[in-house]
């Protein structure tokens, strides 16, 4: 019996240090009792085993042991496998900060390091931008007429675009932009994104443009010319860093400038002769400056010794001779102005270079920190503004489209979908809002912008496919009244641009994070680079104990023993105490990857993407818990939290299991899931009674519906398109009245009370009133309602040849 006390105390005691990471004189002290205790009490082998561990741990563990004789042997490994950090990898890894990403990554996340910064949502001056002038700019295009009708924005668009400033929210006010917040240019984008066209139009020169560069790159002189004119859009910029042979790989690309003296407006000048090939540049068919982004030579030493600077960014005006631009690309769904740009020994001067000549082969460093934040705001807010809008379409519509007499929302097939709707709009507008305030906080998070690059665009063409599902055959006929149909096929350039998703999941998320958010690795591979054994030392056994502490967090915490403290209250305080568990799975199961994969794991892209969904899903449920936890909740919105939390630790314990079944190594695999799954999977998808509820949430004029809807064009005016959302609300106000007035009219028709010919509604609401079973109120009410339920039901039909572009082709099948 002793010997049981004193093996469970030993495991015990070990378990509890290794959760604190306490060190190895803790552990050496209490194996050591525990082993002498046992000697004199209990067994000899026990007391054998733990004095033997102690040693062990003495020698591996106490700095003044291991450096005399295993620091230099590890180190010397260490060297030979590390996989070697190229210098563009370098620069990628360098750029932006760790925040959250990093708490993740070591096993035990600090959730006061979240909560410490609240959002403390806009200003007056940028809640009011996005309530007048953004509601008046998506209120002067239809997708069917900018998509097909023009091919182009409205020209009165255009004009108000410029005219209020919307190309130069990034810009200082002292250049005359609006200089808004990354929450407030969130906003703009999702309310703006009930059309995609005009969504990109704005967002792109807000992001990867020239205006962001000038902004933290340019020269004065470069600001001064450039940042008014952007700001009120005098010019139209683009950025031309894609082509042919360099797309997700931009660190390739061909596009050269070499260094030479040319004459230049009539005097001979030092500049850059440029030959170049750009495609899928957002618009490029109108723009007035383009930023080029090529590989600056200097084979005959005009500027010093180097010879290859590098990728280079400048800025080329259109009408610079030898560039060919205006052509055009037409995207799938949304044709927003996009293009392909030509140049032929095209000269530049020197001064042309973004920050001026010292900035000469800085370009990837640019895009790169700049990319980490414009991937945090553009197509995230896009997709979080899609899905929301698709909330308002898809829960009206169902409410209103009756089948078997009853609404179709009451469907549980139907429900379904419209719960994953809700979910999703709910996850991707947490995650938009709080990482932007993150940005605010001055933060550039470059392993989340991955994350919500990916996850959003996905949610966005998951939750506009679910949409569609449940329209039917309202939103797969085009035209005028079809507001969804152009938005969904146009989802697929979301997932392809700005790092195309299949890369970023593969590659980016944890092939960036692994190294950049990891409390260890950067400091291991700096000491290797530098040749630094004792740094080595104290990060290579501070990693160490990192292991051993997410080993026992998982183990523990998977039983249910010592589940972390979390600051959240009873209803959200068991999903933030999932996050942390699967925090330590995580830790563990990253290192266990680079430890037996070594410089492999960047070939073997599945297991890292497995590793980024584990990630991403903590961090999108982490934003989730941040939202909840700041904001009042309103009736029903419980629910909601549970159904996203659910889901994503659900997404997060799937990719635990995907990773532990494809990881080579299977001893070490088994190991991992005993330790973080001993018990088997525990969170199942959310329930069907979840379903339910968010179901008849979003199709109702519920609290839930109208909080999802606060970031979407919801509103009628006077002189503009119709507003989809705004006639479903309308429609939903009045649907109790109405759903007992049908319901009382299908009763009567039942009951042989109306004539049996009378098979419309219209025709029952009519003959009901003949037969006083309505009132005239009522008869006069349905009248309405259900007229506007009929347009909103109705799809557009054409001449038989207006979908012919070449009329000369159409076939006459009925000759006279």
């Amino acid at each position: 019996m002793m010997t049981i006390i004193l093996l469970v105390v030993a495991v015990a005691g070990l378990l509890a240090l290794m959760r604190k990471q306490a060190g190895a004189k803790p552990v050496v002290v209490l194996l050591a009792i525990t082993g002498v205790l046992s000697l004199i009490f209990a067994s000899g082998l026990l007391a054998l085993i733990l004095l033997a561990g102690a040693g062990i741990t003495a020698a591996a563990g106490l700095p003044g042991f291991r450096q005399s004789w295993l620091t230099p042997r590890v180190f010397a490994m260490f060297k030979k496998v590390a996989p070697k950090v190229s210098a563009t990898e370098k620069v990628a890894l360098e750029a932006g900060t760790v925040g959250w990403d990093g708490e993740l990554f070591t096993g035990r996340p600090d959730w006061h390091n979240l909560l410490i910064n609240r959002n403390t949502g806009l200003t007056e001056k940028e809640q009011a931008f996005v309530d007048n002038q953004c509601v008046k700019a998506t209120s002067m295009c239809n997708a069917w007429d900018v998509a097909v009708e023009r091919a182009d924005l409205p020209a009165e668009l255009w004009e108000f675009l410029k005219k209020e400033k919307f190309f130069g929210m990034i810009i200082p006010e002292e250049y005359g932009g609006l200089h808004f917040s990354a929450k407030a240019q969130s906003a703009v984008l999702q309310r703006l994104a009930c059309n995609e066209a005009l969504m990109v139009t704005v967002g792109v020169p807000n992001s990867l443009g020239p205006g962001e560069l000038l902004v933290k790159y340019g020269t004065e002189e470069q600001k001064n010319h450039y940042l008014p004119r952007l700001a009120d859009g005098r010019e139209i910029p683009c950025f031309g860093l894609t082509g042919p042979r360099a797309g997700s790989d931009a660190t390739s690309l061909p596009d050269t400038g070499i260094v030479c003296k040319q004459k230049f407006n009539g005097k001979e000048t030092v500049g850059i002769r440029l030959n170049f090939e750009k495609r899928w540049i957002t618009l490029a068919p109108i723009a007035t400056v383009v930023g080029l982004a090529f590989r600056m030579f200097d084979p005959d030493g005009l500027l010093g010794d180097t010879k290859d600077y590098g990728i280079t960014c400048a800025l080329i005006p259109r009408d610079t001779k030898g560039m060919e631009i205006g052509r055009r690309h037409c995207p799938i769904g949304s044709p927003f102005l996009n293009g392909p740009i030509k140049g032929k020994d095209v000269f530049i001067p020197l001064d042309y270079i973004i920050g001026g000549q010292e900035m000469a082969g800085q370009g990837w460093r640019m895009l790169v920190e700049c990319l980490s934040v414009g991937r945090c705001i553009t197509l995230p807010s896009g997709a979080a503004g899609a899905a929301a809008y698709s909330v308002g379409t898809a829960g009206g519509y169902t409410r209103i489209r009756r089948q078997f007499n009853s609404p179709v929302a009451e469907m549980e097939g139907v429900q379904e979908p419209l719960a994953r709707i809700a979910a999703q709009t709910y996850i991707a507008q947490a995650a938009v809002s709080h990482t932007a305030n993150m940005i605010d906080r001055g933060e550039k998070p470059a392993v989340p912008s991955a994350i919500l690059k990916y996850h959003l665009t996905e949610i966005q063409r998951s939750v506009l496919s679910d949409s569609m599902d449940v329209h039917g055959g309202k939103t797969v006929t085009l035209g005028p009244r079809n507001y969804l149909g152009i938005g969904y096929s146009g989802a697929s350039v979301a997932i392809t641009v700005e790092g195309a998703n299949i890369m970023t999941r593969s590659l980016m998320i944890f092939g960036q994070g692994a190294i950049r958010c990891h409390p260890y690795v950067l400091k291991e591979l700096a000491a290797k680079d530098n040749d630094d054994i004792e740094a080595f030392d104290e990060a290579f056994f501070g990693h160490a104990g990192l292991v051993f502490g997410n080993a026992a967090r998982a183990l523990t915490q998977a039983f249910g023993v010592g589940k972390a403290d979390v600051p959240f209250d009873s209803a959200s305080k068991r999903y933030a105490q999932g996050v942390s568990r699967f925090s330590a799975a995580f830790g563990l199961c990253s290192d266990a990857a680079m430890t037996t994969l070594g410089s492999e794991l960047k070939m073997r892209e599945l297991i890292s993407a497995r590793l980024g969904d584990m990630l991403s899903n903590l961090y999108l449920a982490s934003m989730v818990l941040k939202h909840w936890h700041e904001t009042q909740p309103v009736d029903g919105e419980r629910d909601l939290m549970e159904f996203s939390l659910s889901l994503l630790l659900h997404r997060a314990e799937n990719a635990l299991e995907e990773f532990l079944q494809n990881l080579p190594n299977r001893a070490v695999a088994l190991c991992l899931r005993a330790v973080t799954l001993p018990l088997g999977r525990r969170w199942d998808k959310p329930h069907d009674d979840l379903s339910r509820s968010l179901a008849r949430a979003i199709s109702t004029d519920s609290a839930v519906r109208t909080r999802l809807l606060a970031t979407v064009w919801s509103t009628n005016g006077e002189g503009t398109v119709e507003n989809p959302v705004a006639r479903y609300n309308s429609l939903l106000k009045d649907y109790d009245k109405a759903e007992a007035l049908y319901r009382k009219v299908t009763k009567a028709y039942a009951k042989g009370q109306l004539p049996m010919t009378a098979l419309h509604p219209e025709e029952r609401f009519e003959e009901a009133l003949k037969a006083d079973i309505f009132t005239k109120e009522e008869t006069d009410f349905m009248r309405r309602y259900e007229e506007i339920v009929l347009e909103m039901l109705t799809v557009d039909d054409f001449p038989f040849d207006a979908l012919a572009s070449d009329k000369s082709t159409v076939i006459d099948h009925n000759p006279a």
